[in-house]
């Protein structure tokens, strides 16, 4: 189990929305098909993508995903920021690939 504010301060990412930063994220699910993520995200996990728009928090709230990181340098719309603060869920983002970012989660959460 992971903090969220901890993939700010441990795993060094930028914060672009951050409403809850003591929830706590279990796992990790790497996609970039939100259907994919849909069907097989655990609740409690933190989204791995470079989605970087409204529809991508829509899944993960329906999930009940604490968090999403978005890699290669994708930065988030206006409309997916607004939609994260209204679902509190926290948006960071890196430049770091998916394969990298996957595994620096996993490590961070025990899990390798």
């Amino acid at each position: 189990m992971l903090k969220v504010g901890q993939l700010e301060t441990e795993l060094g990412y930028t914060v672009f929305t951050m409403m809850e930063p003591d929830a706590t994220t279990t796992d990790g699910y790497t996609s970039d098909l939100l259907s994919d993520v849909m069907g097989n995200a655990a609740e409690g996990s933190t989204l791995i993508t470079i989605q970087a728009h409204k529809n991508t928090v829509a899944v993960a709230s329906l999930i009940g995903m604490r968090a999403i990181i978005l890699c290669n340098g994708r930065t988030p719309t206006e409309d997916m920021v607004g939609a994260a603060m209204k679902e509190h869920i926290a948006i960071f983002g890196t430049d770091e690939s998916q394969f990298t970012v996957s595994y620096r989660l996993a490590k961070a959460l025990g899990k390798v």
